[in-house]
């Protein structure tokens, strides 16, 4: 019963909360475990709150999940685990969860109470109106960024911010792309915003969002109005750029994107990318004189 609990708070998608670190290793603090430990536990916060909310998903979606060819197969939809064990479950990591993120920083706390009530809200009602329910899943990553600023009260790029937000964005877009052509004539029946969707509007908001987002982290990057960015961290650039176009390639030529953190754990390239990005952002800034 607990590891089907454990599995209804989705570890897998708790990489995402890897946004709350950037702040500490672009602020150039990452070398300093005051600050590495603070940040850590900001990322251990919004573990608990995105538990919590995978579970009050689950438990909204319960009759949707059980239509579903894979999400029937959730411990909650499955009848692994209860509705009541879930949202008791989902009450207490809510409460671990901010009362660690005010501990921490009373700032932080506010960040991590309106994630939780934007997601709660999302999972309620808001995710069945078109654009709106993008819009969120994008405003939770961003969330997170503006997070791992707080927690260890650095100044954080609006370029970044903007990246970040466009990214996130361009990910959730994808997603429901995805969703629409591989549910086919009964994807409405799973997500109802699929109904109001269509592909060449989607792709047409991906090709803006993909723009857009290479543009922002391009200003954020050379240093565009901003002193804090490192002085090499312009070579991260073609990384980027390669990253999202292997993404793209894996939407339109492999079928994938329906789950960006799948992609992201099973694509190879995409991996290396990533590792190589990270190696070059920190020898911008930490190692480069």
């Amino acid at each position: 019963m607990l590891y089907q609990l454990l599995l209804s708070t989705r570890p897998p998608q708790w990489i995402k909360n890897l946004l709350v670190l950037p702040a500490l290793v672009f602020s150039g603090h990452a070398l300093e475990s005051g600050y590495t430990l603070r940040a850590l536990a900001g990322m251990g916060c919004f573990c608990l709150l995105s538990g919590a909310v995978y579970l009050c998903n689950d438990i909204f979606d319960l009759s949707q999940d059980r239509l579903h060819p894979e999400k029937s197969r959730r411990p909650i939809a499955a009848g692994k685990v209860s509705v009541p064990l879930a949202a008791l479950t989902a009450l207490f990591l809510f409460a671990l969860g901010l009362a660690g993120a005010f501990w921490l920083r009373p700032s932080f706390g506010a960040v991590a109470l309106v994630y939780a009530l934007l997601n709660l809200a999302y999972s309620w009602k808001l995710k069945h109106l078109v654009l709106i329910d993008v819009l969120i899943v994008a405003a939770g990553f961003l969330l997170r960024a503006l997070g791992g600023a707080l927690v260890i009260a650095v100044y954080i790029s609006t370029w970044f911010i903007l990246c970040t937000f466009t990214l996130a964005l361009f990910l959730a877009v994808v997603k429901r792309r995805q969703e629409l052509v591989g549910l086919a004539q009964g994807a409405a029946q799973h997500r109802a915003t699929l109904e109001e969707y269509n592909l060449p509007f989607l792709d047409q908001v991906i090709a803006v969002l993909t723009s857009s987002a290479l543009v922002c982290y391009a200003l954020y990057a050379t240093g565009v109005g901003e002193s804090q960015t490192g002085a090499h961290m312009q070579w991260t650039i073609p990384f980027v750029l390669y990253g999202i176009l292997r993404y793209l390639y894996v939407v339109y030529t492999l079928g994938g994107g329906a789950n960006p953190t799948a992609v992201i754990w099973r694509d190879r390239p995409l991996q290396v990318t990533v590792l190589l990005w990270g190696l070059a952002c920190a020898a911008g800034i930490y190692g480069l004189p």
